[in-house]
């Protein structure tokens, strides 16, 4: 199975908050962000992984560059205008029967995240999407589930949603084509893409992830180093 790594954002919420470091290079456990994701994709199975950076942070590729030599890494340095199109980037290198993509500022338990991988390993359905009852993120996206934890909607409100996505996606490569359509009609958002990967009538499940940080803010790196330890 392929990853892929987006990280072509400028992690400006923490360089305003007087954080030194580039977003990826934030230590985890002692190990930096992007380096622990990659870790832990490979410790999942994973045949190779996909990582797009902005190349703003030249300390960023530098450690990519290095990690590349050992693990069986694609690297793409490139800016681009939104997650979406940094996602539309990696697919030549997803192309594969199944993939999982996550942001690298997003901060889960490896054990929830194995158990996840086993499950999508088996799965018949059309895709796994990580969910999160812990409501961190400034804009949510709320993920309406029901008892057997099947999705039925994505949504701005609450509306009821005990859960609400985490940002790791687990599909088969048919979620590709559906991409290359969001990004055909203009579309930027990757609530959109989830949005339309229902509407393609692709049946996708929700996986309950535990707690779940996004690193946006100095305050949330004391949160992180909990949350991965679990």
């Amino acid at each position: 199975m392929r990853f892929g790594i987006i990280s072509a954002g400028e992690g400006s919420r923490l360089a305003s908050e007087g954080f030194s470091q580039p977003k990826p290079l934030v230590p985890i456990c002692g190990v930096p962000m992007i380096e622990r994701l990659a870790r832990i994709m490979m410790d999942c199975g994973a045949e190779r992984i996909a990582v797009i950076v902005n190349g703003e942070n030249p300390e960023t590729v530098n450690l990519l560059e290095r990690l590349a030599v050992e693990l069986p890494m694609d690297l793409v340095v490139r800016k681009t205008p939104s997650p979406m199109h940094s996602l539309m980037e990696l697919v030549p290198y997803l192309d594969s029967d199944r993939f999982c993509v996550t942001t690298v500022d997003t901060v889960f338990s490896e054990s929830r995240f194995r158990l996840m991988m086993d499950e999508f390993s088996k799965t018949q359905l059309d895709g796994l999407m990580g969910v999160t009852s812990l409501i961190d993120d400034e804009k949510p996206l709320y993920v309406d589930a029901d008892a057997d934890m099947m999705i039925r909607g994505f949504h701005d409100t609450q509306d009821g949603c005990r859960f609400v996505s985490a940002g790791i996606y687990a599909l088969k490569a048919d979620a590709l084509k559906v991409l290359e359509g969001c990004i055909g009609s203009n579309q930027t958002r990757m609530r959109y893409f989830q949005r339309q990967l229902l509407e393609s009538g692709m049946r996708l499940k929700a996986f309950d992830m535990g707690q779940v940080v996004d690193v946006d803010h100095v305050s949330d790196v004391h949160r992180a180093q909990e949350i991965a330890k679990l």
